[in-house]
């Protein structure tokens, strides 16, 4: 066995980046810039107002002074025209401000009768003034390469004036699920048999990252037919390829000798964690291979744990920051298999936002997965933690 961290650098030491393509500004939504987007313009493009009011020389302005309206300036529509002493300009939010103002004021704060302008309070230059530039510079990066375009990152770099860019490419992924006892969703399930779960929650869980995401059916446990499906899922060259089941070390347990014969380079099996002890990679031409164990929930811990830092690191993408959180309970020893509990994120009157443990570790217990908000990362032969005590955790 080899233990977790060695088999993350592994994995991370075969992975080049995909590439990129370029794609108009909507259809960037959830991908990856594959080089710094910068601004084509400034925002504010001029000087606006913050507020309905009226725009003046902030030297004019006292408790009692008034002041002439000589027009007003709308969005849209500016003031064609300068301010000069004893005037002010009627203006509205996200209206330019007309030269020679160097302020605005609130309408609640003066009196109008007529074009005749009363203030009630003194006022600083530069008051309720979006200057041009202030938010961003043309030139400026809205996006570094790397970032994930969020929605509200779309839109910063609509306001930038960027109808297009450069994303790095998804990374294709086929999953063929293994064993005589799986039978597909919505068929009848005989007294033996159970759904194939594995290959939809999979395809959910990399439908964000990844794409196109092929299913390749059920396999089962025969050597012919186990064969013809993986060498039809590896011929299709997919990026990645996800098996699960069959990877442990019973008679039915065909996935690693089929692999080999297929002409796929087994890099390591088996792996110094709880669950997903049976994962194996490797790789044929460029299509990596992870070979996930059967059980659900080693299944989906394995996929989080070494395919997900896989598929991020083909696009480019940084990854994720450790995250710590207080265990809301204190939590026993750990053998020598580093061990992925399933935990709950709750608000603890004392901690704050903390991490309880689900005492339910079975690896084919999904409604605890279902339940939980994260994997509360145990490390090797810990001593056991108390209650309050920062402990890692990693987001599903």
């Amino acid at each position: 066995m080899i233990s977790v961290d060695e088999a993350l650098e592994r994995i991370l030491s075969a992975i080049r980046p995909l590439g990129s393509e370029t794609v108009a500004l909507p259809d960037s939504l959830g991908r990856i810039a594959a080089a710094d987007v910068r601004a084509r313009l400034f925002n504010p493009a001029f000087d606006v107002s913050a507020m309905d009011g009226y725009a003046v020389r902030a030297a004019d302005v006292h408790p009692g002074a008034t002041l002439q309206m000589i027009g007003t300036s709308q969005a849209g529509a500016r003031f064609d025209g300068a301010v000069g002493p004893g005037q002010c300009v009627r203006i509205f939010t996200g209206a330019p401000v007309p030269p020679g103002a160097d302020a605005v004021v609130m309408q609640e704060e003066t009196r109008a009768e007529g074009a005749a302008i009363t203030f009630e309070a003194d006022v600083l230059s530069g008051r309720s003034i979006r200057y041009r530039g202030e938010d961003f510079a043309e030139g400026d990066v809205l996006a570094a390469a790397g970032a994930a375009i969020t929605p509200n990152r779309l839109a910063l770099i609509a306001a930038g004036n960027v109808s297009e860019l450069a994303v790095a490419r998804r990374p294709s992924i086929g999953i063929l699920a293994t064993g005589d006892e799986l039978v597909p969703l919505g068929h009848p399930v005989g007294p033996d048999q159970i759904v194939a779960s594995n290959s939809l929650g999979l395809a959910a869980f990399f439908a964000p990252h990844a794409g196109p995401i092929t299913d390749h059916g059920i396999a089962p446990d025969s050597r012919e037919a186990l064969g013809a499906a993986l060498a039809r899922a590896l011929d299709a060259e997919p990026d990645i390829l996800i098996t699960t089941g069959g990877a442990s070390v019973g008679e039915h347990d065909l996935v690693q000798e089929m692999l080999k014969a297929k002409g796929v380079a087994i890099d390591f099996w088996r792996i110094a964690m709880r669950p997903g002890k049976p994962l194996m990679f490797g790789r044929r031409g460029k299509t990596l291979v992870f070979g996930l164990p059967g059980n659900p929930v080693s299944s989906l811990v394995t996929a989080r744990i070494f395919v997900l830092p896989a598929v991020l690191a083909l696009v480019g993408a940084r990854p994720p920051a450790p995250q710590y959180l207080p265990l809301a309970a204190d939590l026993g020893p750990n053998a020598a298999r580093r061990h992925f509990l399933r935990g709950r994120l709750i608000s603890d009157p004392d901690l704050g936002t903390a991490v309880e443990p689900v005492r339910q570790i079975d690896s084919g217990h999904l409604s605890s997965v279902a339940g939980a908000d994260v994997l509360i990362v145990h490390k090797e032969h810990s001593s056991g933690l108390k209650r309050g005590h920062n402990i890692e955790v990693q987001r599903f």
